[in-house]
C-alpha cells in the first residue's frame, strides 16, 4: 500500500490548508471557525519526486463521553493508527499550548515516526513559537506556511527518507492494487440525518466516517475507495442539502457547494431518503438535480426495519415516485436499513444495473425503424398547414444517452411531441431511470448565393464610373 500521513493536531491550526496544499487543490473545506473539519478525508500527495497518501483529522480536543467532539477526536485517534506518519501541527503564531503539550505526548506514545509541523510561519511573529516546538522533545520542527506554500522544500526534504523506504520494500502485488480499474463514481445525497454517512459505513465494513444523532454531522464531501463485489469504487459522502433559505452559516453553504459539486462528478447519484418522511419538496429538487446534471439515479430509502406495514407502505412509496418524479420514470427504487445492512444486496444490484443503463447505446438502424414506427402511431403536428418532417435520427453519445432528430422545422415542435419521443424511446429501448437527452436540428439546404454580394451589370458600370471586378 501507498505511503500514508495523518495530519495532526488542535483546532484551527492550518490542517486542511496543508492537506489542500499537498494534494494540490482545494479538497478539504478551509474556514477560519474552529472544528469544521470531522470526517477523515484522503488524497493522493505530490510534493517534488514523492508521492504518498495524506489525511485530513479532525482537531483533536478534550471533550465529555460519547459527545459530538469525543467521537471526532476518537475518528482521529483511529487515522494515527492507520497513518505510516504523522504530521503534528502547531500554530506557530501562537506557540506551544498546553493542549498541545498533551497531545504531543499521546502522539508520542502511540510509537508512530512524527514530524513536527509550526505551521503559520511567514511572518517573524512566529519565531517564538518555533523555538517553544523545540521543548515538544519531538525533534526539529519544520517551520512553514502552508496558506503561502513557504518552508514546502523543508518538509520535502524530512519525508524522503520515509517515502523511499517504503518504496523500496513495496512488492509488485502492491503496486498493482495502487493501481486498479477506472472505479465507479457514486455520489450519496438527501436530506440531514437520512443516514448517509451510517449506510456508507455499512458498504466498508469499517466506522470510516463520523455518525450520531445530531443532524448536518458531516461537512466535507469525504470520497472512500473500495471494492464492492469486485467492483472498484469510489463513493461519495456528502452534507445533507436543505433548503437554500435555511442555509445561512457560511461553512454550511460551503458543505453544500461540496456536496454540489461531488454530484456533478458522479456517475451514479443514490438519493437517500428517510422511511419516516420520504418524498419531502427537498427530496424531490436533490432528485431532480441529479436528473439535470445527466447522472444515473437511484433512489433508497433508508430505516426501513421501523416500517411496520411493509407492502402497504412499499406499494404507496412507489405510487408517489411515479407521480412526484416522472422525469425518473422507471429508476430503482429500493429499500434498506443502514444501521442493520438490510437491503445493501439490492442497492448494489440497482446502483450496476443504472450505470449500464446510462452507458447503453442503440444502433441507428434500430432507431431509424422505431422513428418510422412512432411517426405512423403519432404523426407530428402541421403549424400552418405544413407538417413537420422527422427525417432522422442517431445516437450522438452515452452518460447519458443523448439522440439527435432531423427535423424540417425544430423551432415549432411542441414540447410535448418531445416528451412523446423520449417516453417512447424509454420503454422500447428499456432505459429507464437514466435521463434521457433529445436535440432537434434543422436540415435546411445551403443556398450558395447567401450572403454573396450582387454584382453591378458591366453596361451600368461605365455609367456610375464604377472599376471593373479584375481591377
Amino acid at each position: 500500500m501507498r505511503f500514508s500521513v495523518a495530519i495532526i493536531g488542535r483546532p484551527n491550526v492550518g490542517k486542511s490548508t496543508l492537506f489542500n496544499r499537498l494534494v494540490g487543490k482545494r479538497l478539504a473545506i478551509v474556514d477560519d471557525t474552529p472544528g469544521v473539519t470531522r470526517d477523515l478525508r484522503e488524497g493522493e500527495a505530490r510534493l517534488a519526486d514523492i508521492r504518498f497518501t495524506v489525511m485530513d483529522t479532525a482537531g483533536l480536543e478534550e471533550a465529555k463521553h460519547n459527545s459530538l467532539e469525543d467521537r471526532m477526536r476518537r475518528l482521529t485517534e483511529r487515522a494515527v493508527d492507520m497513518a505510516d506518519l504523522c504530521l503534528f501541527v502547531i500554530d506557530a503564531r501562537v506557540g506551544v499550548t498546553q493542549q498541545d503539550t498533551v497531545f504531543a505526548e499521546l502522539l508520542r506514545k502511540s510509537g508512530k515516526p512524527l514530524l513536527v509541523v509550526a505551521n503559520k510561519a511567514e511572518s517573524q511573529a512566529a519565531d517564538a513559537g518555533i523555538l517553544e516546538a523545540y521543548g515538544l522533545g519531538l525533534g526539529e520542527p519544520i517551520a512553514l506556511s502552508a496558506e503561502h506554500g513557504e518552508g514546502m522544500a523543508d518538509l520535502t526534504t524530512a519525508l524522503r527518507p520515509y517515502v523511499k523506504a517504503s518504496e523500496d520494500t513495496e512488492s509488485d502485488d502492491d503496486l498493482e492494487k495502487n493501481h486498479p480499474d477506472k472505479p465507479l463514481q457514486i455520489a450519496v445525497v438527501g436530506r440531514p440525518n437520512a443516514g448517509k454517512s451510517t449506510l456508507i459505513n455499512r458498504i466498508i465494513g469499517d466506522e470510516r466516517l463520523l455518525t450520531g444523532p445530531e443532524a448536518g454531522i458531516t461537512r466535507d464531501a469525504i470520497a472512500l475507495k473500495l471494492r464492492w463485489h469486485d467492483t472498484p469504487m469510489r463513493i461519495f459522502d456528502t452534507a445533507g442539502l436543505r433548503k437554500r433559505a435555511k442555509v445561512t452559516e457560511k461553512i454550511e453553504k460551503l458543505s453544500v457547494s461540496d456536496g454540489l459539486r461531488a454530484v456533478r462528478f458522479a456517475e451514479v447519484v443514490v438519493v437517500l431518503l428517510d422511511a419516516q418522511i420520504p418524498f419531502e419538496t427537498q427530496d424531490l429538487r436533490i432528485a431532480d438535480l441529479a436528473a439535470q446534471e445527466g447522472r444515473a439515479v437511484v433512489v433508497a430509502v433508508n430505516k426501513w426495519d421501523q416500517v411496520t406495514q411493509k407492502s402497504t407502505k412499499l406499494k404507496e412509496l412507489k405510487e408517489m415516485f411515479a407521480r412526484l418524479l416522472p422525469q425518473l420514470k422507471g429508476a430503482s427504487l429500493v429499500t434498506l436499513s443502514a444501521a442493520h445492512g438490510q437491503g445493501l444486496d439490492r442497492l448494489y444490484e440497482a446502483i450496476i444495473k443504472s450505470y449500464e443503463i446510462w452507458n447503453r447505446r442503440v444502433p441507428t438502424a434500430a432507431l431509424n425503424a422505431w422513428l418510422g414506427g412512432m411517426l405512423v402511431a403519432h404523426p407530428p403536428p402541421a403549424p400552418g398547414g405544413r407538417r413537420i418532417k422527422l427525417r432522422y435520427m442517431t445516437q450522438a453519445k452515452t452518460r447519458p444517452p443523448g439522440f439527435v432528430v432531423m427535423c424540417s422545422d425544430p423551432e415549432r415542435l411542441p414540447e410535448a411531441y418531445t416528451r412523446y419521443l423520449i417516453n417512447g424511446l424509454r420503454d422500447h429501448f428499456d432505459l429507464p431511470g437514466t435521463p434521457i437527452r433529445l436535440h432537434l436540428r434543422g436540415q435546411s439546404q445551403a443556398n450558395p448565393y447567401k450572403n454573396k454580394k450582387k454584382s453591378t451589370p458591366s453596361r451600368l458600370r461605365k455609367h456610375l464610373g464604377k472599376p471593373s471586378p479584375k481591377g
